[in-house]
This record gives structure tokens, sequence and C-alpha cells, in this order.
């Protein structure tokens, strides 16, 4: 299983808008970026990925799986656009934020700290174990 990171704005699609879509989830359309859109084709059903709150908040809020590979983006017939269906899994004990995230070394080399304008990255094994450490963490505070 590999690990990824998408990004929202709140006001536009938040966290609680995928909770409502339930187990059938949502398709991640929209997105029109090739390196993002290429995130998105390397995806498999099963992977797992953070969902992170943009703009304002900027904080990794909960965790969604792949329920469909990637395909064609229906918001668009331009055949360069794919995009992949996610379903909401659970949300993190308490939010992580960017903040955070820069402040923990281990976390330097991350894509959301380091790209931090891509909307669709990969999040690597070390850096899944940690944010969710994190966010125990300051569960318990």
């Amino acid at each position: 299983m590999a690990y990824w990171l998408f990004k929202s704005e709140p006001a536009t699609w938040s966290w609680a808008d995928q909770q409502v879509k339930g187990t059938a989830g949502e398709e991640w359309d929209g997105v029109r970026n090739y390196q993002a859109r290429n995130n998105m084709r390397a995806m498999q059903l099963g992977d797992q990925a953070f969902f992170y709150h943009s703009q304002s908040e900027k904080a990794i809020v909960g965790i969604v799986e792949v329920c469909a590979p990637s395909h064609q983006d229906s918001q668009t017939k331009d055949p360069r656009w794919d995009c992949v269906d996610i379903r909401a899994v659970r949300s993190l004990a308490k939010p992580v934020t960017l903040h955070m995230c820069k402040e923990d070394p281990r976390l330097a080399d991350m894509a959301l700290v380091k790209y931090t304008r891509l909307s669709v990255q990969p999040v690597r094994d070390s850096e899944w174990g940690i944010i969710l450490e994190l966010s125990e963490r300051c569960a318990r505070c």
C-alpha cells in the first residue's frame, strides 16, 4: 500500500463534505496539474491518504482511501485529466497543522513541507507514522 495526501480548501470541499459521501466516496475531480494527476494515476485501490484542509486551517484532519482507480475526470472532456475516487476512513484524533509538520525535523523532506502548492502528493511510510503519532500525542494534551 502507498500513502498520499489530498489538499482541499474547506470552503470548496471539506472533511465534513467527504464524510457525508460515506462508503460510496467521491470523485477527486478538477485537478489540473500534471504532477498531481500523475500521482493519482499511480494510486491503487486501497491506498490511503491524508485529507488536508488548505488555506485558513492548514491541517491534516482525516484519512481517506482510494475506492476507484484512475479514470477520466468527469468535469472535462480533455483526455489529459484523470482522477480517482476517495472515501473517508476516519478523522484524526487531533488535526496536525502545517506548522507542526514544519517544526518536526523528521518531516523536513515531506512534500507537504517542501512543495506546499502541490494538491495531490506522495507521503513516505515513515512520514505517515510520524503524522499519526503527532495526532495521537496532541489528543492526549
